[in-house]
């Protein structure tokens, strides 16, 4: 996955706050492109390799496609964040809609986008949420997107519907699935990855010859970090680069700093 300038990549968190339409949205969409170029700058300023812009905010969260005014909204901050730095970014829709992830992307100069459930199928507080790696792969041909995806395996806040082996469901993820990164997280937002579950993710990923890094998609710290990054390929991170370590506070670029200089 050629997308970023270093081999150990950590990609920072845009969580938006709540979107105009979301129960929560405050009435004030100028504020929200606000917060997002000061989150922006101090992540870019910080350290990091790349950006996600998530919506957040939005609990609870459609299982699948979002209304078409969340997609603007999205679209257009998207291109606030293309205009404002000048490292990498992606999309993720929450909860699972990666076709508007990949089109937002496609149309601002996204690099990559975050799929929750791209295979199988994960039962979650949005009810039984389905992967749609069939159409997916088939969107971006069509969009003629150069656009990563990273996939999640075991993705936090859901619950398999049946136990299958590992080395089964990495293999539907990138061999039949056709995911290019694979997201490794604990239980919830900021929780700690099982660094066995870590360990066994990357022996399968080697031990089948598959061409797909792995990042871990929470609990990375500057205590944590050089353990976790000594396996992991990269992470995503957003809680611990926050003030006062909460999600939903502003960036601390003194936290990005410190994340980026424990990156082993």
């Amino acid at each position: 996955m050629d997308v970023f300038r270093t081999d150990t990549p950590i990609i920072g968190m845009v969580h938006l706050p709540p979107l105009p339409g979301s129960p929560r949205f405050e009435g004030d969409r100028d504020a929200i492109r606000e917060r997002l170029q000061q989150d922006a700058s101090a992540l870019e300023a910080g350290g990091v390799d790349g950006i996600m812009l998530e919506n957040f905010g939005d609990a609870p969260f459609y299982p699948d496609r979002v209304p078409r005014h969340v997609v603007a909204d999205i679209a257009a901050l998207a291109a606030t964040l293309r205009d404002h730095v000048s490292i990498p970014f992606g999309v993720n829709v929450l909860r699972n809609d990666v076709h508007s992830a990949l089109a937002i992307a496609a149309a601002t100069g996204g690099a990559f986008v975050r799929v929750n459930v791209h295979t199988g199928a994960r039962l979650t507080d949005q009810g039984v949420v389905e992967g749609m790696a069939h159409e997916t792969l088939r969107l971006r041909e069509r969009l003629d997107a150069d656009v990563a995806i990273l996939a999640d395996l075991d993705v936090k806040h859901s619950a398999p519907l049946a136990e299958r082996p590992l080395a089964e469901e990495l293999a539907d993820l990138v061999e039949r699935g056709g995911a290019d990164a694979v997201v490794v997280s604990g239980a919830g937002t900021g929780a700690t990855v099982d660094t066995q579950l870590l360990d066994r993710v990357v022996e399968c990923r080697d031990a089948r010859g598959l061409d797909a890094p792995v990042f871990l998609g929470s609990g990375v710290t500057p205590e944590t970090a050089p353990d976790l990054l000594s396996v992991a390929d990269g992470a995503i991170v957003g809680t611990a680069l926050k003030q006062g370590t909460e999600t939903t506070n502003p960036v601390d670029e003194a936290a990005v700093e410190r994340v980026a200089e424990a990156v082993p």
